[in-house]
């Protein structure tokens, strides 16, 4: 419960201090650049969590650990969650930066790609009656899924030429004085721990879940079912 506390205090800190502590950087219109602490560490929460649940995933069909695949599912839900917000934060900054919502910046479009890979990783688990296979379809899509990660976020925005500026994705760019750093790592700091609790707590559920449908098979009149 402290660290639940501990957490929306920083929160709650990091968010003021993105608007009062920091200076808006210069080159950008008005007050655009401050996205730089809620875009940056959705991308990379996204990032984090679809390595996760990859490298859950190995170990569910190395093992076959049912919890091993309730934190590649779960983290494949975050991942993809993340994925969304850090899309819809930078459409917002490039409506304001360059005029309109979508320009298919290599960045753009990868992130795109992106989505519908994970997106098709859950049509992949629901399409599949049988729990087993489909834990075990899922798991196989998750490492390949994710080797196509660093290819989209790393590599394709830099072979070609980008609208994204590169200087915001870097804190050892000298461009970002000491107080916009402070607050930037404090912001990925503060959602890493949200993600964590995030993460726990859909594992939670899920586990929940396998024990009312393991419960339903045993008992099927205590739900209602014949």
């Amino acid at each position: 419960m402290i660290w639940k506390i501990l957490l929306t205090v920083w929160m709650t800190l990091i968010i003021a201090a993105s608007f009062l502590y920091t200076e808006a950087a210069a080159g950008f219109p008005g007050e655009t650049s401050r996205i730089l602490f809620f875009h940056v560490p959705q991308a990379w929460v996204a990032t984090l969590a679809f390595l996760i649940s990859m490298i859950a995933s190995v170990v569910y069909l190395a093992k076959r650990r049912v919890k091993a695949d309730y934190v590649a599912q779960s983290a494949a839900e975050l991942g993809l969650l993340f994925c969304i917000l850090a899309t819809l934060t930078g459409s917002i900054f490039a409506k304001a930066t360059w005029g309109s919502f979508w320009n298919w910046d290599p960045r753009e479009t990868s992130i795109i790609i992106l989505l519908m890979i994970y997106g098709a990783y859950f049509a992949l688990r629901s399409a599949v009656d049988d729990l087993e296979r489909s834990r075990v379809f899922a798991g196989v899509y998750s490492v390949l899924a994710f080797a196509t990660v660093p290819f989209l976020v790393f590599v394709v925005p830099r072979i070609t030429a980008s609208l994204h500026p590169e200087d915001t994705m870097n804190p050892a760019s000298p461009g970002m004085d000491p107080d916009t750093l402070k607050v930037f790592l404090g912001s990925l700091f503060a959602y890493t721990g949200l993600f964590v609790w995030m993460l726990r707590l859909r594992i939670r559920i899920l586990k929940l879940e396998g024990l009312r449908v393991r419960d339903l098979f045993r008992d099927p009149k205590r739900y209602g079912a014949e």
